[in-house]
């Protein structure tokens, strides 16, 4: 039986018709998702989606608006224990010019160690949803395209 939350915040970087993409190595697999992080105690989402900006891409984000919520049931199997996920998007904007350094080359790791990432831009209407690893990210990219 599942009894614990897991809380996500993400943020949607958009720079004309890109969208921000983070390549990561986490927990043994390579993932392709949205920049943000795990909700922590005594932080708000929008707190988070904050200090996660600032701890990966070292900038500090304005909230522009709240985008996507979970609506369905989605569990996690990836940490030690199962627990249901939820995950909260906004749409976020940086100050320009941005300072943060991007790729254009899926998992550009200098080393394949655990918690490495880069950052790319993807073009939202060329993105295939397979390039994503979680279910809730693929969602979210298709209510992008719809919204192009």
């Amino acid at each position: 039986m599942i009894d614990r939350f897991n809380i996500r915040i993400y943020g949607l970087l958009i720079n004309e018709d890109k969208v921000l993409i983070t390549d990561e190595f986490r927990l043994g697999i390579l993932m392709t998702k949205f920049p943000g992080g795990g909700l922590q105690f005594g932080e708000g989402p929008v707190d988070c989606l904050k200090r996660e900006f600032m701890e990966e891409l070292g900038c500090e984000i304005n909230i522009l608006s709240h985008f996507y919520t979970t609506e369905n049931y989605f569990s996690t199997k990836l940490l030690p224990f199962e627990s249901q996920l939820i995950n909260i998007y906004y749409r976020v904007e940086v100050k320009k010019p941005y300072t943060f350094q991007t790729t254009d080359k899926k998992f550009d790791f200098p080393d394949m160690v655990d918690g490495v990432q880069c950052f790319r831009w993807g073009v939202i209407e060329d993105i295939n949803e397979d390039e994503f690893t979680f279910p809730i990210d693929k969602i979210v990219l298709m209510k992008l395209k719809n919204e192009q």
